[in-house]
């Protein structure tokens, strides 16, 4: 018997990739540390949950204050680590103080 050879099909050129899109290559995964673990950053913990404050009223500036910048804006739960129920309660907190003139309205 004869071992004929087959001849590979010729293959498609690859789709070109979306403008923005990742490069392909392995290192695009994120920055390594030794043995292969990828830097993991710590959970932020709900501060008020942790302090166990179950309510948190518009009289307490000082705790409101905390969770806004300077210019009045309320800080996100992404940068704070505050729980969803305590972030509602941060949020009319703040609404409440900015009608009674005790925050800025500027932002």
């Amino acid at each position: 018997m004869e071992n004929k050879e087959t001849i590979p099909a010729s293959q498609p050129a690859p789709a070109p990739r979306p403008m923005g899109a990742p490069p392909m290559h392995r290192e695009s995964a994120g920055p390594r540390r030794p043995g292969g673990r990828r830097f993991a950053p710590r959970r932020k913990v709900c501060r008020l949950c942790a302090e166990h404050i179950d309510l948190v009223d518009y009289k307490q500036a000082q705790i409101v204050k905390t969770f806004c910048t300077e210019s009045g804006k309320i800080l996100s739960r992404r940068i704070t680590g505050a729980c969803a129920k305590h972030q509602r309660q941060i949020m009319r907190a703040v609404k409440i103080n900015r009608n009674l003139s005790l925050m800025s309205y500027n932002g």
